[in-house]
């Protein structure tokens, strides 16, 4: 994982210079009003400072769509362009104009970066680690802050400190980012898959994972592209095809579904069953909650029996519990002709006989009553391995997509209005295997054991009669993404590639609910009081004589302010560290939950402490203890958690158009937060605006309670497939409440 988290990294330092130049300009524009003589021109002042904000706001407007067009590693350049522009131009300024232009490109940066490097990282981290990893833009922006006003801070010692020079040195970054994002960073896969390009796809797979055998997850990028609309679940025992016809091939039987990877491998096949895993479950007990009227969605119940189910090994990494390492390939493996089975040729011991290993081997299923015709899928390999083979420290296998979950693919009978089948018959399975501490598995037909790393069913009645080697698994079943009967590489080419953002499938009842959630979570963030606390930590530590102390010190007010300000942004760097190792082991739920009570307590104490007089020593006390928490517990979970979620929730077709309306949600609040907050403080007071924040962080942790599902582990697009199936649950739900 070496590689990816070197491209997170790289791709991470676009947040960095939005914290550089946000400290940089709150201690810049001491120094600016002095030159340009705006201390009665308050409002240019704050122009100044508002510009970049309006310039993000401007630019997210088209940003995801155009990433979406152009790609992401060529928004992440223009993004350094524009810093090193608007740095350039900042140094330059003759006049307040030029310096506001400037301001607005710098803006027009910052708008790409915060925007485009969630999606980014989220679209090239492996599962296990995205948590993680898409908080380095967190981490880089707060220390980019601290970098920032510590810089400004030597400068503002010097008899003549200049403005131009603080804002300028943005420069040198810049270029480094430009340098990295140029020649460093790959194109988004997910990207490459959605505009056709295989053969590039796969390459940028093979570096970031470092492996050879990328096929399982390049084919998961294929299915991704589609937003699932009739995604159902489904169950399934699974276990190997022994059964063969007398030419030594599979023969199907007619109680099972015969499953296909994306490489070759042993055949497998699944026997459905009904009621008995523990998502299967969930699905029904969520519908059930509906129907009562409970107010918690079925998404949460979902995603919930994912995570409580699965073990714990499953995620730490990705290639433990395999329910299949091997199976039939929906590939060819080069662009040979579909060969027809021929029985005499089987009996023929010439070599010929194993060019049918290079047949493709996804050709839609043939009706004819001989049964070895029924193989019409290609020969397939025969490898001896068992359920499980892939444990700690080994190599992950083709069907492994991470998180526990498998892809394969079938075939249905499901016919269209003109006689042929659906997409030729094919439907994608995203598999999850049902483990030994689900619920005694609640399936009192098929008993087993846990031994070592393999599975064992006991044969019943209605479980093949075979001692070991099968698993119970649940399903999410959807039409397919990839082209049916291709000839090697192009039986994973997308049915069809979109150019453009898909304003339809934002009307999908998935893609709906994803948006609700994302653009609920920043709302709630912006009201959440961190831009208040931020505004109240200066005066808490003159309060408390840490300003004094300063001032006695030799330091002027404007020195001892950005000293105050580098030690409070030093502060959330630890916390940041924290979060980052709880992201994929706590998960995202889990730590709102745990926080945001936190900061509801922090900005109670607030409240008391300025309606209450206990002394000036003993409040300022009690106020900076209850900022110290309260700053430490949002950057662990509000700070990052609403950007990380919104970069994962959302389909790929329609992931950039999506990630900016939650950007603009984001930039909106930031504006109004912003601008009220003066307003509020002088109509409402200290203990009013906090006491308003208390309450808004209690609104979130229903929110967060009610809406939002946990992620961790799980792959973007297996993510999307539940937002489909709880949706649609949800509307099944209020249809039912109204018909009754």
């Amino acid at each position: 994982m070496r590689s990816v988290v070197l491209v997170a990294l790289a791709a991470a330092i676009g947040n960095m210079l939005q914290g550089w130049d946000n400290a940089t300009i709150a201690g810049a524009v001491i120094y600016i009003k002095k030159e340009f003589h705006l201390e009665k021109e308050p409002k240019i002042e704050g122009l100044i400072v508002a510009m970049s904000l309006i310039g993000a706001t401007m630019i997210t407007t088209f940003s995801g769509p155009v990433s979406d067009k152009v790609g992401r590693r060529s928004m992440l350049i223009l993004s350094s362009l524009l810093y090193f522009l608007s740095s350039i131009v900042m140094f330059w300024s003759p006049n307040v104009y030029v310096l506001l232009f400037a301001r607005l490109l710098d803006g027009f940066g910052i708008g790409l970066a915060v925007t485009l490097v969630p999606i980014y990282i989220s679209e090239t981290a492996p599962s296990e680690i995205r948590g993680l990893l898409n908080t380095f833009p967190q981490f880089c922006g707060s220390g980019g802050m601290f970098l920032s006003y510590c810089l400004v801070f030597g400068m503002s010692l010097e008899a003549s400190p200049s403005w131009r020079l603080m804002l300028g040195v943005l420069s040198i970054p810049s270029i480094a980012y430009f340098v990295l994002a140029a020649f460093f960073l790959p194109e988004s896969p997910r990207w490459l898959v959605s505009k056709g390009r295989m053969n590039k796809a796969r390459q940028v797979l093979q570096r970031l994972r470092g492996r050879e055998d990328v096929s399982g997850e390049l084919a998961l990028l294929v299915e991704g592209l589609g937003v699932g609309k009739d995604t159902s679940i489904e169950e399934y025992v699974i276990g190997p095809d022994n059964q063969e016809c007398e030419s030594g091939h599979e023969r199907p039987r007619k109680d099972q579904i015969k499953l296909y990877g994306p490489e070759d491998g042993q055949s497998w096949m699944a026997k459905p069953v009904k009621g008995q895993s523990s998502l299967a479950l969930a699905s029904q007990h969520g519908s059930m909650l509906q129907r009562g009227g409970s107010l918690m969605d079925p998404l949460v119940t979902l995603f919930g029996s994912v995570h409580e189910k699965l073990p714990s090994e499953n995620m730490n990494s990705s290639t433990r519990s395999m329910v299949f390492p091997n199976m039939g390939s929906i590939l060819g493996l080069t662009g040979r002709q579909e060969c027809q089975w021929d029985p005499e040729r089987n009996n023929d011991d010439s070599s010929d006989q194993d060019e049918n290993l290079n047949s493709p081997l996804l050709s839609p299923p043939t009706t004819e009553p001989d049964e070895c015709n029924q193989r019409t899928i290609g020969t397939m390999q025969r490898r001896q391995s068992s359920l499980f083979m892939a444990n700690v420290g080994e190599t992950a296998t083709a069907t492994s997509i991470g998180g526990g979950w498998q892809l394969a693919w079938k075939y249905n009978d499901k016919v269209g209005a003109d006689g042929q089948r659906v997409n030729g018959g094919l439907q994608r399975m995203y598999i999850h295997e049902e483990t030994a501490n689900n619920k005694n598995n609640n399936n009192n037909n098929i008993p087993f054991s846990r031994r070592g790393s393999l599975l064992s069913f006991q044969p019943e009645a209605d479980v093949p009669d075979q001692e070991n080697g099968y698993v119970q698994a649940a399903a999410l079943v959807s039409q397919a993404s990839m082209m049916p009967g291709g000839i090697g590489e192009t039986a994973m080419l997308p049915q069809k590639v979109k150019d453009g953002p898909g304003w339809r499938e934002l009307m999908e009842p998935g893609v709906k609910r994803a948006l609700i959630v994302g653009v609920g979570l920043q709302i709630l963030q912006h009201f959440a009081g961190i831009n208040g606390v931020m505004y109240y930590t200066p005066q808490i530590l003159k309060e408390t004589g840490v300003s004094s102390l300063l001032t006695n010190l030799g330091l002027g007010a404007e020195s001892a302010s950005l000293l105050i300000s580098a030690l409070t942004t030093l502060l959330m760097l630890p916390c940041i560290l924290v979060s980052m190792r709880l992201m994929d082991v706590a998960g995202r739920r889990s730590l709102l939950l745990s926080t945001i009570p936190v900061l509801i307590l922090s900005l109670v104490t607030l409240v008391i402490g300025s309606l209450v007089k206990l002394g000036g020593t003993t409040n300022a006390l009690i106020s900076t203890a209850s900022v110290t928490v309260y700053l430490s517990c949002f950057v662990m979970g509000f700070g990052a958690i609403p950007n990380i979620l919104c970069s994962e929730i959302f389909p790929t077709s329609v992931r950039g158009l999506c990630i900016t309306i939650c950007a603009l949600t984001f930039w909106i609040c930031d504006i109004i937060v912003t601008y009220t907050l003066p307003v509020m403080l002088k109509s409402l007071g200290l203990a009013g605006v906090f006491g308003i924040y208390a309450v808004v962080c209690a609104v979130s942790w229903v929110f967060v309670y009610l809406k939002v599902p946990e992620t961790k582990g799980m792959p973007l697009e297996v993510i999307s497939e539940f937002f489909s199936v709880g949706a649609k649950q949800q509307d099944a739900a209020a249809s039912f409440l109204s018909d009754g």
